[in-house]
């Protein structure tokens, strides 16, 4: 940082306040989460100067031998993670990876089948607003009152709409996906199975949910979240031709010059998943998940499906004067950021919500556990009964503060 500080100040500042905001508050957002150092240092290397269009031992630029050498390492780990064949690292992000699947399996006005995003899919799974609802034919399925999805019903719905994909995948669903059932649906009706695993990865790669190999003919993912590692992308199958299409739509179609900075610190996030803590995190993450719906529970809310079988819970809010997003603006007053979110039976808009969801992971990546949880759950569950009460908000605030910086981000032992 000390180049920083001295080259440019008002960056190196920013980068200060960050720090201190992330440190005394406590990041609850089910997407975010805690990379190591060693990911931030390799983000931060003399790779970031290197272009190195195409692919391993197949670029348009020379100089790319240790380029290579890093993409084939990241390529290499995350085929053993997942045991899969074939990966391609060089997405920027989870949305263009999913972009190259629609891009290089089907063609512009295809039907596609994907959770509602209101039901907790996500923008690339057919949403309006995004490239997959507006270049495709979107249909969608979704969650019962539960809050679980009815399986024959998507396999109902299918059978009427006759879609090209089938994409299995959730930014806001608390319970196990059944990739198995997901790839009988796509085979009665003839479909692309794709599974987008971009929240639940690093419990996938952990043995703490079901694998989507070997039902789904091609699955993408983050590389941060509850991997924690680099934000990015990534593409998998077991499908040469496959594989084929998706290098294809990357690159030249989609992308152009792979982030080698990033690829770099994707492998080395990929060593830590491969690591024998691995398993203990993520376990962790789902026992600290599990404490916060019992507690919230408790203590009289509606968790959205009673609980949880992953790393985030749903709370709803639907029948009460409570608003997600009064909900979040109360919570963030009182130090705890999560989002507010669409939940099942929603009355309200996308802008203002009936729901919260809330996550796990980054309090876990700091050494957090269900004790910690137990007292996080309950102070929330403080400021929702209260809600406009902004002195009690304060006060919360400063109690947490003291919990926050008894667990430091950067510590090597956290990990």
């Amino acid at each position: 940082m000390s180049f920083l500080k001295e080259y440019d100040s008002e960056i190196f500042d920013l980068c200060e306040l960050e720090l201190e905001r992330q440190t005394d508050h406590l990041e609850m957002i089910a997407s975010e989460n805690f990379t190591l150092p060693a990911v931030m240092e390799a983000m931060g290397s003399v790779f970031t100067n290197k272009y190195a269009e195409g692919y391993p031992a197949k670029r348009y630029y020379g100089g790319c031998e240790y380029a290579d050498k890093v993409e084939q390492l990241a390529i290499d780990r995350a085929c053993k993670l997942f045991s899969c064949k074939f990966a391609n690292v060089q997405p920027h992000s989870g949305s263009q990876a999913n972009g190259a699947v629609y891009a290089g399996l089907i063609k512009a006005g295809d039907k596609i089948l994907g959770m509602d995003l209101s039901h907790g899919g996500h923008l690339t799974h057919g949403s309006k607003p995004s490239f997959s609802g507006k270049n495709y034919s979107p249909f969608y399925y979704g969650v019962e009152l539960d809050g679980r999805i009815n399986y024959q019903r998507v396999m109902d719905i299918a059978k009427i709409v006759q879609p090209k994909i089938i994409v299995c995948g959730a930014s806001a669903y608390a319970r196990e996906i059944d990739f198995k059932k997901f790839r009988e649906i796509a085979d009665e009706v003839g479909a692309i199975l794709f599974a987008d695993i971009a929240h639940i990865a690093g419990l996938v790669a952990a043995g703490e949910h079901p694998s989507p190999f070997p039902y789904a003919d091609v699955v993408t993912t983050t590389t941060h979240k509850t991997l924690a590692g680099p934000r990015g992308g990534m593409i998998m199958t077991n499908d040469e031709d496959i594989a084929k299409k998706m290098n294809s739509a990357i690159f030249p179609a989609l992308q152009g010059g792979p982030l080698v900075h990033v690829i770099a610190a994707k492998a080395v996030g990929f060593k830590y998943n491969l690591s024998p803590e691995w398993k203990d995190y993520a376990k962790q993450v789902k026992a600290n998940a599990k404490i916060l719906g019992e507690v919230l529970i408790k203590r009289g809310y509606d968790v959205v499906s009673g609980g949880t079988d992953n790393h985030l819970i749903l709370v709803s809010f639907v029948g009460s004067d409570i608003s997600g997003k009064e909900a979040d603006a109360a919570l963030g007053n009182a130090g705890i950021t999560i989002n507010k979110n669409t939940v099942p039976g929603e009355t309200r808009s996308p802008f203002v919500t009936s729901g919260i969801r809330v996550g796990s992971p980054a309090l876990t990546s700091r050494g957090m556990k269900e004790k910690e949880f137990k007292l996080i759950a309950n102070k929330m569950a403080d400021v929702l009964d209260d809600i406009n009460n902004t002195k009690l908000q304060a006060e919360i605030k400063e109690e947490l503060k003291i919990l926050a910086q008894n667990f430091i981000i950067y510590n090597q032992s956290t990990y």
